[in-house]
């Protein structure tokens, strides 16, 4: 009989907006079963202090430039997380798996820099916190990133999923697991395919109050520039001629789309978006010998109806969207469900990361220990 451990995942995605907590029992392998899930919005001064020091972080000298900012917000962000803890009522031997959030995303220069001091964390709720999730596979040769995939098979197992399957979460960025034996974790395939919400999240924050655009009613009511449409197309192909597993939302900028109205920004940066999910997924597709012909959607931005029909329109009609939701688990806590799990995996010395999840040379835990 194995083990089952109640952990709790907390993750902070790239849209900055807030914590996604997630309890489960699992035995780290084969099993899991949801406790609870909720969310806690960060307050304004995280918020924009956290967009804002995004802004200025474009090379890794900045990350020294910046450090007494950093320093400061990782402190806010870590005490923000206790509250989290503090509030989601814990048994006495609940562990944590603490993602923290993404400042920095470089793993050409083995660099991927999460704020969330994880030694402070098990100070203040005098937990056993596991962080640093990244830090050993990109040592091995990983990009640090995705993580979830491991997780994303689980779900087929417990669901008794049809494989094989493509998940597509779509949050700051937009990534993809595919699934395509129950019994084979090396078979797993992911990576970064592009940008999710970041692009449209972006241009809403700076021409706008709202944070995001809602069910994609901005996109629904502008229209798109065909001639920017085409040009950023063109540019995106010719500067990604070398494809990378993961990205950082500063891979990506808004600039191309500068002086147009908040409306036609917003459709032309999703149909932007959409084509480069849409390309992404049928290149893919084509190199697999069974025919791929689900997509799961996860993420954020599975609500937005505009930017899922245009991704749909840039694939065969063959191929099926369903909702994660359909299968009764949320879409929003998909990943600090994840982080909940891999920490139990951590705990056991099991690997979180693969070969073709993430590049690294052989599969490998991840996630330092801080002991109650």
């Amino acid at each position: 009989m194995q083990k089952k451990w109640i952990s709790m995942g907390l993750m902070s995605g790239t849209s900055g907006d807030g914590v996604d907590a997630s309890i489960i029992e699992t035995n780290g392998i084969n099993q899991y079963e949801l406790i609870k899930d909720k969310y806690f919005e960060y307050d304004s001064n995280i918020y924009k202090d956290i967009h804002n020091l995004k802004e200025k972080i474009h090379k890794i000298e900045h990350l020294e430039t910046y450090k007494s900012e950093i320093d400061n917000l990782e402190r806010k962000i870590t005490i923000f997380h206790a509250e989290v803890v503090k509030e989601m009522s814990l048994n006495e031997d609940t562990i944590i798996g603490f993602h923290g959030q993404t400042i920095y995303h470089n793993p050409e220069e083995k660099t991927s820099i999460q704020l969330g001091n994880g030694k402070l964390l098990n100070q203040l709720t005098k937990k056993n916190i596991i962080f640093n999730f990244r830090k050993n596979d990109i040592l091995n040769g990983g990009q640090g990133a995705p993580l979830t995939p491991i997780f994303h098979h689980l779900i087929c197992l417990q669901k008794k999923i049809d494989l094989p399957v493509c998940f597509l979460n779509i949050g700051g960025i937009s990534n993809i697991t595919v699934i395509q034996r129950r019994e084979v974790l090396l078979d797993l395939v992911s990576k970064d395919i592009g940008p999710g919400n970041c692009l449209i999240d972006n241009w809403v924050r700076k021409n706008s109050k709202n944070k995001f655009d809602k069910d994609g009613r901005l996109a629904n009511s502008g229209i798109r520039n065909e001639i920017i449409f085409e040009q950023a197309q063109e540019l995106y192909m010719n500067r990604n001629s070398k494809k990378k597993l993961s990205y950082d939302t500063n891979d990506f900028d808004i600039s191309f789309v500068r002086g147009l109205s908040l409306e036609d920004g917003v459709a032309t940066l999703t149909d932007f978006t959409a084509s480069i999910i849409g390309e992404e997924l049928f290149s893919l597709f084509k190199n697999f010998k069974n025919d791929i012909r689900k997509i799961l959607l996860c993420g954020g931005g599975r609500k937005n109806k505009i930017l899922i029909n245009r991704i749909k329109n840039n694939l065969p009609s063959n191929i099926n969207f369903e909702l994660i939701d359909d299968y009764k688990i949320d879409g929003d806590f998909i990943e600090s469900q994840a982080f909940a799990f891999l920490a139990v995996r951590s705990i056991k010395n099991l690997p979180v990361s693969f070969p073709q999840t993430t590049g690294c040379k052989k599969p490998c835990t991840g996630g330092e220990l801080i002991k109650n």
